[in-house]
């Protein structure tokens, strides 16, 4: 996979990539800093005026291999992204002969790592089980929350909402979804997933992400489904989930959770001054 080209007066640079059709814009801007506004990421997430995405991801200088910032495509910051980490961990270790990386992010320092077979693993870090650290708005039981439902309430750099159902085909996500993402008992809103165990440490898992909608998958939202179908017995804590885009693997370990999957690399692009311009 060759390096992109760094910015010029010709425009911005970027990469397509995807992992599991969770998809990302991803900006290099170790060489040359880029100011995201709100304005520019809706933008460039646009999937008729601009490129389209789940997430834009940028990548910065650190003392670490790299330092990501996150952008939902309703322009918000996100602290963590668990599929575009991987997505750039498999751009880096392809452009530097690495094997394992050490990333950070506003959430913390994460691990990525080859897993293989075109593989990449990395460790999201430890989950927040306390209310107040997902955070919600009191303090509740975050096992089974006062929700019709009785999701499971988890934190992994960002805040989850998990619903045990017996059948994921069957919930209409965009209305769901789109409810409880502005639940009152999640002050900075939430990501929703629909979890159906299909067989021993096996679960069908469909989503919801905050400030973008239904997407194909979402790493994050993956490892609190993980963690949150081991605190409640439904299965061990290395699980096998189906998404809408493909499979992932999540280990909930004690150094944290790993997860596994592909990833893909699209296309590489220069967004044009006449676009750049078009956002003010």
């Amino acid at each position: 996979m060759p390096a992109m080209q760094q910015r010029s007066d010709t425009g911005l640079p970027f990469m397509k990539m995807h992992g599991l059709g969770n998809d990302f814009v991803i900006v290099d801007a170790r060489a040359h800093p880029v100011q995201i506004t709100p304005a520019l990421a809706r933008g460039i997430g646009h999937r008729q005026f601009g490129v389209g995405f789940d997430q834009l991801a940028v990548i910065e200088n650190s003392e670490s291999d790299a330092h990501l910032v996150f952008y939902n495509a309703d322009g918000s910051i996100s602290a963590t992204c668990g599929n575009a980490t991987r997505c750039i961990a498999r751009f880096l270790m392809q452009e530097s002969g690495k094997s394992e990386l050490t990333l950070t992010t506003s959430h913390g320092t994460l691990q990525a790592r080859e897993a293989g077979d075109g593989l990449t693993s990395v460790n999201m870090g430890h989950p927040q089980l306390d209310w107040a650290d997902i955070p919600l708005a009191e303090e509740v039981d975050t096992l089974e929350l006062p929700i019709e439902g009785g999701p499971v309430a988890t934190g992994m750099g960002n805040p989850h909402c998990t619903f045990f159902v017996e059948d994921a085909e069957a919930i209409p996500l965009a209305e769901f979804g789109a409810r409880y993402e502005h639940h009152p008992l999640y002050p900075q809103r939430t990501n929703v997933q629909i979890a159906q165990i299909i067989g021993p440490n096996h679960i069908r898992m469909r989503v919801w992400e905050r400030g973008v909608g239904i997407t194909l998958a979402s790493g994050s939202s993956s490892c609190a489904t993980a963690v949150a179908a081991a605190r409640r017995g439904l299965t061990g804590r290395k699980v096998q989930i189906e998404l809408d885009g493909g499979t992932i693997w999540i280990d909930w370990r004690e150094d944290g959770v790993w997860m596994t999957g592909p990833t893909c690399h699209v296309f590489s692009g220069t967004l044009t001054p006449e676009f750049l311009g078009s956002l003010g």
